[in-house]
């Protein structure tokens, strides 16, 4: 019994050598982009309980707490060209309380991941406020579990030159305004903004 209790305790320590032993070391510029990430969040988190434009402030009902995320992946960082389409298709997009919005099927961009090249759609609009807009609008293998189940968003900027490669980050996946309070409508991605494969990067459910 004294040699098996011996065993027990050097288990834990056992595996956690092995782990250190196996888990990649980070080099010093993934360190630095992990820590831009994290400071990043921590100024978005200051901004949604304190700005006056944050949906926190503009719905008071709205509960402040600090925004939940995956850790910050290197592996979910990926470069692309957009690929523009020659016939850009107009589609309706609903937005969640039911209205419809018509947006442009302006392209995509190209990755791999998981061994199979991926592609997602860059969408361009122009919101209520008379702004013009690219964006990035997904669910994958993750909506409704550890994610929003209405789907995710990125931000993209598009470059006026062609063969621009663009940097798609997916740690800068983030919820829309629905996703904190009923207040808001979003746009709801479609069937077609499916990636079949598990996002772990970039904002978690907030509820």
């Amino acid at each position: 019994m004294i040699v098996h209790r011996r065993l027990i305790r050097f288990l834990p320590l056992a595996a956690a050598v092995m782990l250190a032993c196996c888990t990649p070391e980070l080099t010093p510029e993934q360190r630095a982009y992990i820590a831009s990430v994290e400071k990043a969040r921590a100024e978005k988190d200051e901004w949604m309980r304190n700005d006056p434009s944050s949906p926190f402030r503009q719905d008071t009902a709205a509960r402040f707490e600090p925004l939940k995320y995956f850790p910050a992946d290197p592996a979910f960082v990926f470069t692309s060209r957009l690929y523009e389409h020659a016939v850009k298709e107009t589609v309706v997009i609903l937005g969640t309380k039911g209205e419809e919005r018509r947006v442009e099927r302006f392209g995509h961009v190209v990755w791999n991941h998981a061994g199979a090249e991926r592609r997602i759609a860059v969408y361009h609009g122009v919101s209520r406020a008379g702004a013009e807009y690219y964006s990035i609008w997904f669910t994958d293998r993750t909506t409704g579990r550890e994610t929003y189940g209405v789907g995710r968003y990125i931000d993209f900027t598009r470059h006026p030159d062609p063969e621009h490669v663009y940097t798609v980050d997916f740690n800068e996946a983030y919820n829309p305004y629905c996703a904190y309070s009923s207040r808001f409508s979003c746009a709801v991605p479609t069937k077609e903004d499916f990636i079949d494969t598990e996002i772990t990067a970039g904002e978690k459910t907030f509820h």
